[in-house]
Order: structure tokens, then C-alpha cells, then sequence
């Protein structure tokens, strides 16, 4: 069974462009929000996606420069699937010089606008709507390839996590996993017996106005990507992500 969310809804419209490269200077941004906006299923979803108050990740975050990209990598591990439940979200936050780990528990997220990325397993959830209380917002850009974006295309509006009905019953999206939401970050993976990396690359809006593209080249250490990829299947560890990205 192969799923991708649509490419473009209502949300938050496309901030500043940024054309320069990691690290470096830009124009100055309009913030897309400055207040918190606490999501409104909290109780739903603490219990739907086992969120904690009393642990913090210790997953690793590691970022590099490749060119003029970062390369983050991010253990969202969580002890492995059988475990995950029993373990906090690593949350991700895109700074400047790189992305770095957050160090907050599950429950306080839900109050921090300082996170953009919270991951765990093969679930990346965007820090809006009913996911966090920040306004990042993620557009999947089917059809284009990562390398030839180079600046954010016009009439972009972005997707923030809104998988809940109004009577705070959860959406899931159509791998047949169990807990999986329907988040905007989805369309960088598919399942049919393994998880398998599309290529398509992603625009995130942030909170300040920056946006950056990414692409999720990896969820399985060592050769394990390209085993399932190709192969359908394969015995590498896995939510150990490798994502590239850069401003744009």
C-alpha cells in the first residue's frame, strides 16, 4: 500500500524568500506568528500518541554541511517499534548554522514554540495546529526534485497537523499502521512491508518566516534504505532519519 497526502491546501501563505546558503545572512523575515495557540485534542493526544511528562529524548542530532546543504541526522529510534510508546518524541529545531535537539518532554511541547520538528519513529509532526502551538507549516512538492528548488514557487500555502475532527477523533493516514496520524510531513514515506523513502522533497514554513526545502533520505542505518527501497524489505535499524536540507 503506497499513500501521498495532496500537494497544497488552505494554510499559512508562502513568507520572504531566502536565497542564501547555511548559515548565512538574510533578508529580513515577517514572523508568522509570535503568540502561542495551544492545540485543542491535548488529552486525546496524549493518549493517542502516547506523549510524556516526565522523559526527554536522548535521541542524538547531528548536523554537517554538504556543499550548500545541512545533512541532519536524528535517532528517532525510540527504543525500537515495540517500544516506542514507552519513550519520548526527539523534537528539532532548524537554526542558522544547523538543526539541534530540543530538550523538552512530550507534554511541555505542546505549550513550546521553540521546536519545529517532532519525530519518532517513522512520524515527523510539524509544530501547528494539533501537533503544537506554533504556526510551521509544510507543503509537499510532488513533482519537483530537491536539487532544483531553488526558490519557494508562487501560490505555495502550507499544511499544518490537523488530523483530528472537531469532536477530537484521530484522522490516520492510509499506510494501515497503527498510530499513524495524518500529519503534513507524510509525503516522505511509503509503506508496503518496509519504509520506503520518496524522494519528495518538502517546503517548511517557520515561525519566524524563514522557509526551508528538505528531503528525507533516510530512515534505516547503513545500506538499509536502499534495501528496502529496492528490495521491499530489510533487517538495518531503523528511525535513525538522515535528512538534507537548506534555506531557501
Amino acid at each position: 500500500m503506497r499513500f501521498l497526502p495532496a500537494l497544497l491546501i488552505l494554510g499559512c501563505t508562502a513568507g520572504p524568500k531566502d536565497d542564501t546558503g547555511p548559515g548565512e545572512d538574510t533578508d529580513p523575515l515577517v514572523a508568522v506568528c509570535s503568540e502561542p495557540e495551544p492545540p485543542t485534542c491535548v488529552d486525546e493526544m496524549i493518549l493517542d500518541l502516547s506523549l510524556h511528562d516526565d522523559k526527554v529524548s536522548e535521541g542524538e542530532v547531528t548536523t554537517v554541511t554538504d556543499g550548500s546543504d545541512f545533512v541532519t541526522a536524528i535517532d528517532a529510534s525510540a527504543g525500537g517499534y515495540n517500544q516506542a510508546a514507552n519513550n519520548a518524541w526527539v523534537y528539532v529545531r532548524f537554526g542558522e548554522d544547523g538543526a539541534e535537539r530540543v530538550d523538552i518532554d512530550d507534554e511541555t511541547a505542546l505549550e513550546d514554540m521553540t521546536w519545529h520538528l517532532a519525530l519518532r519513529r517513522f512520524i515527523v509532526r510539524v509544530n501547528s495546529g494539533d501537533s503544537g502551538p506554533s504556526c510551521v507549516g509544510a507543503a509537499a512538492m510532488i513533482g519537483f526534485e530537491y536539487a532544483d528548488l531553488t526558490e519557494v514557487p508562487d501560490g505555495i500555502s502550507y499544511l499544518e497537523d490537523e488530523y483530528y475532527t472537531e469532536d477530537c477523533t484521530i484522522i490516520n493516514d492510509s499506510s494501515g499502521l497503527p498510530g499513524s496520524p495524518q500529519v503534513a510531513m507524510g509525503a516522505w514515506w511509503s509503506y508496503s512491508s518496509c519504509v520506503e523513502t520518496t524522494g519528495t522533497p518538502i517546503l517548511l514554513q517557520l515561525e519566524d518566516g524563514r522557509v526551508i526545502k528538505l528531503v528525507v533520505e533516510e530512515y534505516y542505518a547503513d545500506d538499509g534504505q536502499q534495501e528496502c527501497n529496492n528490495r521491499g524489505t530489510t533487517e538495518a535499524e531503523s528511525g535513525i532519519y538522515k535528512i538534507r536540507w537548506a534555506a531557501i
